[in-house]
C-alpha cells in the first residue's frame, strides 16, 4: 500500500513537521522524483562506474528502479529520508540524485548521499547540489549533524567532502557489503556551527 506524493506533505518525524521542499541553485533544480524520471534514473543507476562505490550492484531491470522509487516514497512518508532529483535548469534533464538517509529530525541528524551520471562528473554539479541540501538541512530542517559514509578508495568523494569542511571521523570496519564481500567505510561529518557555505 503505497502513499501518493500528494499525501506526503506534513509528515511528522518525532513530532517535528517535515514538508518536501524543492531546492534551486544557480544551474540546478532539485525536485521530487516521479515516474517521468524513471528511465533516466535507470540509465544512471545501471552504470558500473556510478555504482562502483555505491554499496549495491548496478541495476539490471527498470522494475528495480521503480522499486527504489517506492522505497524512497516510504522513507519520505515515514520521515526517515528525503531524496531529490538533480535536474539541469536549462533542459530539465535528470543527471543524478542527492538526499538524506538515516534522517532523524528528533535527534537532529542525517547522512548525505548522492550520485551523478558520468557525463556530468567534474563540472561542480555535486558540490552545488550538496551545498543546497546541507544548507536546507541546517537552516530549514534544523539538523545539527550531517554525516557521510564512503568507500576509502572513493578518492573523489572523500576529497569533495574534505574540501567542503567535513571531518573524517574514522573507519567503520566491514561496514559495507558489495560484490559478495564486506568492505571498510570512512565516516565523515560536519556540524551546523562548522558549516561555512
Amino acid at each position: 500500500n503505497g502513499i501518493a506524493f500528494e499525501d506526503l506533505k506534513g509528515i511528522r518525524n518525532g513530532g517535528v513537521k517535515m514538508d518536501f521542499v524543492e531546492l534551486e541553485t544557480k544551474r540546478l533544480q532539485l525536485v521530487r522524483l516521479n515516474t517521468s524520471h524513471l528511465n533516466q534514473y535507470f540509465k544512471i543507476m545501471s552504470k558500473q562506474e556510478v555504482m562502483e562505490y555505491y554499496g549495491m550492484e548496478p541495476l539490471t531491470k527498470k522494475e528495480d528502479a521503480a522499486l527504489i522509487f517506492a522505497t524512497l516514497d516510504r522513507g519520505l512518508a515515514l520521515g526517515q529520508s528525503i531524496r531529490w532529483g538533480i535536474t539541469l535548469k536549462e533542459s530539465g534533464q535528470l543527471i543524478g540524485t542527492v538526499g538524506l538517509n538515516n534522517l532523524s529530525l528528533k535527534s537532529k541528524r542525517a547522512e548525505i548521499g548522492y550520485e551523478i551520471h558520468p557525463d556530468y562528473w567534474r563540472l561542480g554539479y555535486a558540490t552545488e547540489a550538496i551545498i543546497s541540501v546541507v544548507n536546507h538541512s541546517f537552516h530549514q530542517l534544523d539538523l545539527f549533524r550531517i554525516g557521510a559514509i564512503t568507500y576509502p578508495a572513493n578518492t573523489s568523494s572523500n576529497h569533495l567532502l574534505l574540501k567542503m569542511g567535513f571531518t573524517l571521523e574514522g573507519t567503520l570496519r566491514g561496514y559495507l557489503y558489495q560484490r559478495n564481500q564486506s568492505h571498510d567505510a570512512y565516516v565523515f561529518s560536519i556540524t551546523k556551527p562548522e558549516w561555512k557555505h
